[in-house]
């Protein structure tokens, strides 16, 4: 039943919807004492399965769909420059190299990083469990600051990757806790990254695709 009630309502909203512009989030507050039910995981891939959200980038966080930014063009670049990386590092056989991929954080949260490295497992399926998660942050710098930071540090991930554009650096976080990571660190141009769970990985920050690169011309014989 809530799968119909979803689905209609979604499109009811894109009914009303001009211009991309959506209608401000109701205010729980006026609802008391009645609760806002959020939507639960196994709601949402069903939803998924079913192609509810069409061509719609959206991921599931602490119960509610949020869209993803679109991508700028350094976005996309380092991001994909960082998941062709650890690609090329890490053993296939062994790691699993995503990218834009959900991953399983909990019951009722299926956010997408931009990279994430996890065990290759038999199962198959999503990742439930990571080695290192990765966040290219442009526009979506206080999300992945806030909300992902907690996420992630409650589903026990041992190292995250805030990919700072406009600064050019990596905030790396270690240590999770049910209240967050207890270690926090900047790297910057000139220091390398190394990864708590892939030891033989090292990564210098200057070597990211910041800027664009520079064609050089062919000499002409």
């Amino acid at each position: 039943m809530i799968f119909r009630w979803v689905t209609a309502g979604m499109a009811r909203a894109r009914t009303r919807a001009t211009n991309a512009m959506v209608d401000p989030m109701l205010d729980p507050a006026l609802l008391a004492p009645e609760r806002v039910r959020g939507l639960r995981r196994r709601e949402y891939e069903k939803l998924v399965a079913l192609g509810v959200f069409g061509d719609e980038r959206v991921e599931l966080l602490r119960g509610v769909l949020v869209e993803l930014s679109p991508q700028g063009v350094p976005h996309a670049r380092i991001a994909g420059w960082l998941a062709h990386f650890f690609s090329a590092q890490l053993e296939i056989g062994r790691y699993d190299v995503r990218g834009h991929s959900p991953y399983v954080a909990s019951d009722d949260s299926m956010p997408e990083p931009d990279v994430s490295v996890a065990l290759r497992t038999v199962r198959g399926g999503h990742p439930r469990e990571a080695l290192l998660l990765i966040e290219v942050s442009e526009s979506s710098l206080a999300k992945d600051r806030s909300v992902k930071t907690e996420i992630y540090a409650e589903a026990g991930v041992p190292e995250y990757w805030i990919v700072n554009v406009r600064s050019r650096t990596v905030e790396v976080l270690t240590r999770p806790s049910p209240t967050g990571y207890c270690r926090k660190s900047l790297r910057v141009a000139g220091e390398v990254l190394h990864p708590v769970k892939l030891r033989n990985v090292a990564l210098r920050v200057a070597d990211i695709p910041w800027a664009a690169r520079k064609r050089t011309a062919r000499t002409r014989r």
